[in-house]
């Protein structure tokens, strides 16, 4: 899956990003490319940890669960 990240250049010359559709994600890098691979460990870390939480969430519930597909 691909995201969006918004990406600023600080006034010390480092990038800035937040991605779009997990605004919890934010990190920065000396270029893009490294703030890019951050982003990416971010946006991992941030999808992980909510995945965790939803589960102990419903931890020793009746529940099911199904895929859906967004186009």
């Amino acid at each position: 899956m691909e995201y969006t990240i918004i990406i600023e250049k600080n006034k010390n010359g480092w990038y800035t990003g937040q991605c779009e559709q997990v605004p919890e994600a934010i990190s920065q890098g000396a270029t893009i490319d490294e703030l890019k691979q951050n982003m990416a460990d971010a946006i991992k870390m941030v999808l992980d940890y909510k995945k965790e939480e939803t589960r102990r969430r419903y931890q020793g519930r009746n529940i099911f669960r199904r895929r859906v597909a967004v186009l």
